[in-house]
């Protein structure tokens, strides 16, 4: 399967908003900064599909694209240093809480972080929730192209040891400039997609 013909659908700011349809769909989690919508455009190939900020905290919502009217790709608010109030971070932690413990739809996570750093507490904390869940996941380090193979190397071991991920959660580096671990996250997707078929 081709990702094509992805398409805005709406934003959400509140559950009562979620759009109502028979999708799965595939949420992408992630600190803010870190390239949640820059990844969700090289997944589909589209250059501003999901819009991308340099500024962090400007996703203030829940975005959803749907993807050849057979799934859909689900950004969510970035976490950690955003500079906002902090009752719009309350009200961001109430929106995304809503929607990974209550969205039925929700099929699989694609938890993004950033190859360069050793993971947030945050990042932890995600880790530990999917785990708690059983939910399929898949972790994204992106920014990869940043990094020699060596830096890599030595990257990939903090992360681990970082987040002691369980042995169901897939690991790839990421990169939207050379296109690394796209396959992998496609294909991440479509095992779920062809697993409940």
């Amino acid at each position: 399967m081709k990702f094509k013909n992805a398409s805005f659908i709406k934003s959400a700011y509140s559950k009562s908003e979620f759009p109502h349809h028979r999708y799965p769909e595939f949420a992408f989690s992630g600190r803010s900064n870190v390239g949640k919508s820059s990844l969700i455009n090289k997944l589909v190939n589209q250059k501003n599909l999901a819009r991308v900020s340099s500024t962090p905290g400007h996703t203030q919502c829940i975005n959803f694209f749907n993807v050849n009217n057979e799934f859909c790709l689900v950004d969510l608010p970035g976490y950690g240093f955003a500079r906002v109030p902090d009752e719009v971070k309350e009200d961001w932690q109430e929106l995304i809480n809503d929607y990974l413990y209550e969205r039925y739809l929700l099929s699989g996570v694609v938890q993004i972080i950033d190859a360069r750093h050793e993971p947030t507490k945050e990042d932890i904390m995600m880790i530990d929730w999917l785990e708690s869940t059983s939910l399929p996941a898949i972790i994204a380090a992106t920014k990869a192209d940043k990094l020699s193979g060596n830096q890599l190397n030595s990257q990939k071991k903090i992360i681990q040891k970082t987040l002691e991920p369980a042995p169901g959660i897939d690991f790839t580096f990421f990169s939207t400039k050379t296109g690394r671990g796209l396959k992998e996250v496609r294909r991440f997707i479509l095992d779920i997609l062809n697993s409940s078929k």
